[in-house]
């Protein structure tokens, strides 16, 4: 890891460690015993995709440390989540995506339970998993899904997550951008258990943050189960997710395109209209 996604990690471990002094593994034990079951994430993903739809998890987003704030009001302390939230559901996303990183991205653990009062979709926690006890705190939060990067762990820090997240009925979402990570992983999609693992191609770069969805485009051959597959980043227009859907990847995770504009739900709205037309014909 080099640039920001090594600062990123490094201020992570810090943050971890601090939110282990103050709060102990018995302590959410019990909160994550206090939980209803986790939303299928996994299902909602992948029961509405097919040939002929996209499935879209819609990204809750403040801001990056590539954009800064991606609009200036969402600089308040009055941002709502639960609204954003609720015009994504209105308007045909299957699930949220929820960044819950503080320093560079301007989240909160705690919208997440604001968002799952707010709206019947399940949400995925969107952070920097490194440590396992990550999984419990965000199942604690009320998190149905996590994402798991793999530039950020060895396999067997993967693995061994992917068996605790089961454990815990949250979905993960391990997201490669590399080719060497892809094909690292691949041996192990679907484990432990087939319906709890989706894979994800970020099509930004973490360490330059340049976008290119030609990214997925590239890779697409290389995933033999395309059902789990989603796109993440730089999905833009209504010609980009139909574009994507034509060589065979039905989820995709929008964020910041939408976040753009005065009404992300209305946004998410137009990118699906066309994608329907499209549909139809």
């Amino acid at each position: 890891m080099t640039g920001v996604l090594a600062e990123i990690i490094a201020n992570k471990r810090e943050e971890v460690d601090r939110r282990k002094a103050v709060t102990s593994f018995a302590e959410l034990e019990a909160l994550v015993a206090q939980q209803e079951p986790a939303r299928n994430f996994f299902a909602a993903v992948t029961q509405h995709a097919s040939a002929f739809r996209t499935s879209v998890i819609a990204e809750i987003k403040r801001k990056s440390p590539s954009a800064g704030w991606i609009r200036p009001e969402y600089e308040a302390d009055t941002f709502d989540p639960a609204v954003v939230a609720k015009g994504y559901s209105a308007n045909g996303a299957v699930a949220i995506s929820c960044l819950t990183d503080e320093k560079f991205f301007a989240g909160r653990l705690g919208y997440i339970d604001r968002i799952r009062e707010a709206v019947p979709l399940p949400v995925l926690r969107k952070d920097f998993i490194i440590d396992p006890w990550q999984l419990w705190e965000s199942r604690a939060a009320g998190a149905d899904a996590v994402l798991l990067i793999a530039e950020c762990l060895s396999l067997a820090e993967l693995l061994d997550m992917q068996i605790l997240a089961q454990r815990l009925g949250l979905t993960t979402l391990i997201e490669v951008h590399g080719m060497e990570n892809l094909l690292r992983i691949r041996p192990h999609v679907g484990f432990p258990h087939p319906s709890y693992m989706l894979i994800g191609i970020n099509n930004r770069n973490l360490d330059s943050q340049t976008v290119d969805i030609g990214h997925s485009l590239r890779l697409v051959d290389l995933v033999e189960n395309t059902n789990v597959l989603v796109s993440e980043s730089g999905i833009r227009t209504p010609e980009d997710v139909i574009r994507l859907r034509h060589a065979g990847i039905r989820i995709v995770l929008v964020g910041e395109s939408l976040m753009r504009t005065a009404d992300p739900g209305e946004a998410l709205a137009r990118l699906l209209r066309r994608d329907s037309l499209d549909a139809e014909r």
